[in-house]
């Protein structure tokens, strides 16, 4: 009987003290990231049946148990990962939004004092110092647009950065799991109930880490072994054999790196939109973000470089030349080239070599476009909306679009399959530069005017729409322009044209409201173009109305300036909605409000995150109280076990006096 109860108090000391040690692991860990509270499960020894009945025989502890609730954990991971996106979004766009409001500004700053000096120019075209002064403007106008593009850059380089490390974290995470799992492993044996707790929390922990920087998902099987996929499925880990994230070169774009999961021997390229995490969000801002803002700052550069060329080939210079472009051509054949991207599968020797000419600044869009050869036909798709426009076979050079560009055939074949992207506005801020090298080239003064005659009675008019070649033009000078309403009251109405020689030519049919002109008339080659407007109905004896086109050229002439000023505050960009700082400015704003709603992201993620923390804290932190509560249970059973052994040896003391 003594036997017994020394063997049941025994038992329960070990157990109390099995309970005790746990407990202080519990406390020694409140403080440890991940660490999942444990708890000491005890079960009773079998009984010993003495004649009816079973006499206990003690306890033991059957497993150390570790308190963790798989639903809140995985909510926990859900969570991380969309905090970690929240954060990393924000952090880049919060420096994006940074960079537009100061930069931004400065271009802004730059074109309003640009166009001011222009202002003066025209106030007072034979000042020396007024056209030095644009010139200069124009120089910073332009350096603003390039340090711009510059930030853009490092903002880029940066954000691969990033991603490189995110990639590399990642596979270290890959490489931990799986060793974890092989100590896993050979840690659990077959038919016993413990578990390396300790192992698990760490392999949860990592796990946590990684939903961070992507999605995750896990399966554990029977052994204890987890499986890792991240994204939309790709097997990170399987079991003990780690796969690594790589980062590769982007096609048709090398700097817009893709990541993809590498084996021994083979690498497959992941889908972004699926990955979730710090990492989906860093390659979004990249390739969203990023892109469309720089997108939106080059197409400023180039609307404005041409609007600003346009102009002065309008007009005449000192030197009574036409004027030549005031900023860097967007049609030359380094700006063409660079706005079309060969994808790297495409055929080679000899290889289509192509480029993107600009042909109307209003109707150009900011985003991209993809190129394909079927085998037959370019087709060309719209990534904005998806809609697809069939440009026709290979062999016409040239093809018109209805984007204000057309693609241009340059040298090569295309083979079927072959692909491009089409980025319109590309390297526009990156390439402008300030042709114009001498102040006496500012073309201020207008090549013609036209002057209605005294005797005019209507609100007919008639001006001058546009001027290809000045030069011609003015040396077309005087000419006249008679509209006649004929017979009177008819509301039909006919005009002539009388040349510099004094010859008038057959009367030619004018339907308003207005109608275009091009003069000189054949055969001569046009030179600029006029416009009709309104119904010009002369009245007896003063009929019909008569406009004079002249020779306007001056030194102090300074009207094609005042034109170029003008176009400051004009609707181009966008289908004619939006100035040039008035794009800036949507810009600007576009990624403010991006960035705002990208800090209000962040605060409902790390609520949602903070909520399912604290769940899963409910079930698996350490609480000190409950422990410290613990500790003085499990004191006291050790105590009364002791004092239970303690009984036992007194008994066995006294059998064996009594035996002797």
């Amino acid at each position: 009987m003594s036997v017994n109860l020394y063997q049941t108090g025994v038992s329960g000391l070990l157990s109390a003290q099995q309970q005790l040690a746990t407990t202080g692991h519990n406390i020694a860990n409140v403080n440890t990231e991940g660490y999942s509270r444990q708890r000491a499960e005890q079960s009773p020894t079998l009984a010993i049946q003495n004649g009816g009945n079973y006499i206990g025989t003690g306890t033991y502890v059957s497993d150390i148990a570790r308190l963790y609730d798989q639903f809140a954990y995985r909510e926990q991971v859900v969570n991380q990962s969309s905090l970690g996106a929240a954060n990393a979004s924000n952090a880049s766009l919060t420096q994006l939004n940074g960079l537009l409001g100061s930069a931004g500004g400065a271009i802004t700053t730059s074109i309003q004092q640009f166009y001011q000096a222009m202002n003066s120019i025209a106030d007072n075209p034979s000042d020396p110092a007024l056209r030095s002064i644009a010139l200069n403007q124009a120089k910073t106008l332009t350096t603003n647009f390039n340090n711009l593009n510059d930030s853009f850059d490092r903002i880029e380089s940066a954000t691969n950065g990033e991603i490189s490390e995110i990639a590399k974290q990642i596979s270290e995470i890959s490489t931990e799991i799986a060793n974890i799992n092989e100590r896993v492993l050979h840690s659990n044996s077959p038919g016993q109930p413990g578990q390396p707790n300790d192992l698990l929390d760490e392999r949860d922990r990592l796990i946590n880490k990684l939903a961070e920087f992507t999605s995750v998902n896990t399966v554990t099987d029977a052994n204890g072994v987890m499986t890792v996929m991240i994204g939309s499925g790709n097997t990170l880990v399987a079991g003990t054999t780690p796969l690594s994230l790589q980062v590769i070169p982007g096609d048709p774009d090398p700097l817009q790196t893709q990541v993809a999961i590498a084996s021994a021997n083979t690498t497959i390229p992941l889908k972004e939109d699926t990955l979730g995490g710090a990492l989906a969000a860093k390659i979004k801002f990249r390739d969203e973000d990023l892109a469309k803002a720089r997108s939106e700052i080059n197409r400023v550069a180039l609307v404005l470089s041409e609007t600003l060329n346009g102009a002065q080939r309008q007009g005449l210079d000192l030197n009574q030349g036409q004027g030549a472009n005031f900023f860097r051509d967007v049609n030359d054949a380094t700006n063409q080239t660079s706005r079309i991207l060969p994808y790297a599968g495409n055929s080679s020797a000899p290889g289509l070599q192509s480029g993107i000419e600009i042909t109307d600044v209003t109707q150009l869009p900011a985003n991209d476009f993809d190129l394909v050869f079927d085998g037959t036909n370019y087709q060309l798709t719209n990534l904005a909306d998806g809609t697809t426009t069939n440009l026709g076979a290979p062999g016409s050079g040239t093809y018109t679009t209805a984007f204000g560009f057309n693609f241009v055939e340059n040298s090569g074949a295309p083979a079927a399959g072959d692909r491009f992207t089409i980025r319109p506005t590309e390297n526009s801020a990156a390439l402008m530069q300030v042709a114009l090298t001498d102040g006496k080239g500012i073309a201020a003064s207008s090549a013609v005017s036209i002057k209605a005659s005294d005797n005019n009675v209507s609100a007919g008019a008639v001006n001058i729409v546009e001027v290809s070649d000045p030069v011609a033009a003015r040396a077309a000078a005087p000419m006249r322009i008679d509209v006649l309403e004929n017979p009177p009251g008819s509301g039909t109405f006919n005009y002539t044209i009388t040349d510099n020689t004094n010859t008038t030519s057959a009367p030619i049919a004018y339907t308003p409201p207005s109608q275009q002109v091009q003069l000189p008339p054949p055969p001569a080659t046009a030179a600029f173009t006029i416009e009709i407007t309104g119904t010009p109905s002369g009245q007896a004896p003063n009929g019909p109305e008569q406009f004079t086109i002249s020779d306007a050229f001056g030194v102090g002439n300074g009207e094609n300036a005042k034109f170029v000023a003008d176009s400051r505050d004009k609707g181009i960009i966008n289908g004619g909605r939006e100035s040039f700082t008035q794009s800036i400015g949507i810009t600007t704003a576009q990624v403010g409000s991006q960035t705002k709603a990208a800090e209000l992201s962040v605060e409902t993620s790390q609520a949602l995150f903070t909520q399912a923390f604290n769940r899963n804290q409910e079930t698996s932190g350490v609480n000190l109280d409950e422990e410290a509560a613990n500790l003085l249970r499990f004191q006291q059973a050790y105590q009364a076990s002791s004092r239970v052994v303690s009984v036992a040896n007194t008994i066995f003391d006294t059998l064996l006096s009594a035996v002797g």
